[in-house]
């Protein structure tokens, strides 16, 4: 609960004041000219970064902007039997345009397999939380109230509903994956990782694939649709997530079934 409550006071302190209040030199880009980054992401990576280092000391806490800075720490990562791996606004580009749909995510890594995970919502003040030890995935309102998740039993192709970072995808991989994709009932992407994984995990949708592989982004969500009785693997050869792959394509569904479905359609036009 101290993770969780850091990452709350966080999100009160340093992303929710400056949501809709971005000046032009608040905002910066990265690796492209649609991958920003703002004051509140610096803010708020720093305020949970220094929150965790007094609960956990020994731990490993890499952030993703401090990745930007430093891209070994995205190798390293993978080798720490704990690692705290933090998005701070996942879902910048919108937020950077004020639109509310953004989150924060924090995940623990043992061995680059996700053990611990956290989808927060700094606009509603609720979150999905999920850990190793336990068989579910609870949603915990601001009221106080929170319920076990389950994920979609469709798994019917022409009745799913899935997330596709399409954007994101080679070029040779997006022409030769958008004829297939008629076969599902709708695909398209809310630009935020975090709000994809909750809504998966809530049983809204039945999938997400992805060819960016950035741990902040799918940790916590591949632990939490676990959790409620998803199935992730890389397409091809069906490895189980960890983070230290940084290639491919990485499929996460509401069931074993579910998976195989989205896989027979998809696997032959990315290989």
């Amino acid at each position: 609960m101290q993770v969780i409550n850091l990452v709350r006071r966080a999100a009160k302190s340093e992303i929710m004041p400056r949501f809709q209040n971005l000046s032009s030199v608040d905002i910066m880009t990265k690796s492209r000219e649609d991958d920003l980054v703002t004051e509140a992401d610096l803010a708020s990576e720093a305020m949970i970064s220094r929150g965790l280092a007094r609960l956990f000391p020994s731990a490993l806490i890499v952030g993703e902007e401090a990745v930007a800075k430093n891209a070994k720490l995205r190798t390293v990562m993978a080798e720490h039997e704990f690692a705290f791996v933090i998005d701070p606004i996942d879902g910048t580009w919108n937020y950077a345009k004020g639109i509310p749909l953004f989150g924060v995510i924090l995940s623990v890594l043992r061995f680059g397999t996700p053990i611990f995970g956290l989808l927060y919502d700094p606009i509603m003040d609720d979150y999905i939380v999920a850990d190793d030890t336990d068989a579910a995935t609870s949603l915990a309102r601001a009221n106080g109230r929170s319920h076990n998740l389950r994920t979609s039993s469709v798994t019917a192709p022409e009745k799913m509903n899935g997330y596709i970072h399409f954007g994101l995808m080679p070029k040779e991989d997006q022409a030769k994956l958008a004829p297939v994709l008629p076969q599902f009932l709708r695909t398209t992407s809310l630009r935020c990782s975090c709000h994809e994984y909750r809504i998966l995990a809530q049983g809204h949708v039945e999938f997400i694939l992805s060819s960016t592989l950035n741990p902040w982004d799918h940790a916590a969500g591949i632990l939490a649709c676990q959790k409620a009785g998803g199935v992730a693997a890389f397409i091809g050869d069906r490895a189980p997530y960890n983070a230290k792959q940084t290639t491919g394509y990485l499929l996460c569904a509401s069931s074993q079934e579910a998976w195989d479905a989205v896989a027979r359609i998809v696997e032959p036009a990315l290989a």
